[in-house]
């Protein structure tokens, strides 16, 4: 297992603060605090509160368009697909509930990769349309709004940071199956 270096040591525990208190209430001070040194130590490794919550919400946003260029790119169904941004969702929010809950909730202080960070999110809701749009024109998922499908959908899976860290057990391929069941499949017997 890597150990982590010093600047990832800050930037997990900032996303925990962050999470716990918002971005803007935390202070280097706080952090400092919390990582047991004095504040201009954290200067040797990082920039500013800025630069951490942008490597925070950017490398995530990054993820999410790697993750979707591959789903998007793929030979699957469109029904499939929907399956793997579930799975997508999932994982990403598993091993990081800290930084999607900065991901969810701080987006709007990003300043100067504010632009960069609303066409990354942009692009991804477009790309997740266009395969629910693809769907229904292939009549693999049931005539409906585009729109509604897709907020429902999102917004479960962009909720799960705050669900996930109470279920500690769920494995995160049962719950991708779980969560596929009832978003994509609906409630129906």
């Amino acid at each position: 297992m890597k150990r982590e270096t010093r600047k990832e040591e800050i930037i997990i525990t900032a996303a925990k603060l962050f999470k716990d208190k918002g971005y803007s209430a935390v202070t280097m001070r706080d952090l400092a605090t919390a990582m047991g040194i004095k504040a201009a130590s954290l200067y040797n490794h990082i920039n500013s509160k800025q630069d951490i919550l942008k490597t925070i919400i950017i490398s995530i946003a990054e993820e999410f368009t790697k993750g979707m260029e591959r789903i998007s790119g793929s030979k699957l169904s469109n029904l499939e697909k929907l399956n793997q941004i579930v799975s997508l969702h999932v994982n990403i929010a598993a091993n990081n509930t800290d930084g999607m809950a900065a991901l969810n909730n701080d987006w709007m202080h990003l300043e100067d990769q504010l632009d960069y960070y609303l066409k990354l999110r942009n692009d991804y809701e477009a790309n997740v349309m266009q395969i629910i749009h693809q769907g229904i024109l292939n009549s693999e998922i049931k005539d409906g709004n585009p729109e509604i499908i897709m907020f429902s959908m999102l917004t479960t899976l962009r909720s799960l940071y705050l669900w996930l860290p109470k279920r500690e057990l769920l494995a995160p391929d049962e719950l991708a199956k779980n969560l596929s069941q009832v978003l994509i499949e609906g409630f129906n017997k």
